[in-house]
């Protein structure tokens, strides 16, 4: 029963992500630069390098859903095992590339979060791999949960964009003393390290969670 229950919510969160992404993504299937929802400067570097990051991150996306299906892991090791090896290159790859987007980042602010998610993800991400190779599968699904969860940070980024722009309005007084673009670039400007914030907090929460699960199950 709790299983079944994981299983819909992991469904509700894969559906919500795919919503959230999506949409997000559309504009750059036309590989027209003119159509980027980030300012381009270089389309001969830049926009390749955008494009092939947003393209990768989404495959990262979808593996890592897969990946952590009840189904699949336990009763095809060997799927489970691909989608690994795909989620981890996926990682790998979008991960580097977003070095060096960050060289093109708007400002200092978003520069260094963006920095700051691509370093983690990689990371962990790398974290997970090793565990795997070393056969520490407890705390490979622990890395691997750390990894996921920043791969995520591309969705829960754009979620909080709401209560960012609500809060902005609360905290001036519900007015808007430089004006709506002003209000918006701003938000923009810390939705990742909210994001980034809340993402951790969220799964060292659930891991620690979990480990505490175990140890009852282990002491009964």
């Amino acid at each position: 029963m709790q299983m079944q229950k994981i299983s819909k919510s992991w469904w509700v969160l894969t559906l919500l992500s795919l919503g959230v992404i999506i949409p997000f993504m559309a504009p750059y299937f036309m590989f027209d630069p003119a159509q980027s929802r980030v300012p381009i400067t270089s389309t001969t570097v830049q926009y390749p390098l955008l494009v092939s990051h947003i393209m990768t991150a989404f495959l990262a996306l979808i593996t890592g859903f897969l990946q952590f299906i009840d189904r699949i892991r336990i009763k095809h090791p060997r799927l489970h095992r691909l989608l690994g090896r795909v989620y981890v290159y996926s990682v790998f790859i979008s991960g580097t590339l977003s070095l060096a987007i960050v060289y093109y980042a708007e400002n200092y602010t978003k520069a260094i979060a963006f920095l700051v998610l691509a370093l983690f993800w990689l990371y962990t991400c790398w974290k997970g791999y090793r565990t795997a190779v070393k056969k520490e599968y407890e705390e490979h699904r622990k890395w691997m949960i750390r990894s996921f969860g920043f791969t995520l940070v591309a969705v829960s980024g754009r979620l909080v964009v709401p209560v960012l722009l609500l809060l902005y309005y609360l905290l001036n007084g519900f007015s808007l003393p430089h004006g709506r673009e002003a209000m918006i670039e701003e938000v923009l400007n810390v939705n990742i390290w909210v994001a980034l914030m809340l993402n951790v907090a969220i799964v060292e929460w659930g891991i620690l969670k979990s480990g505490k699960r175990r140890s009852a199950r282990i002491t009964d």
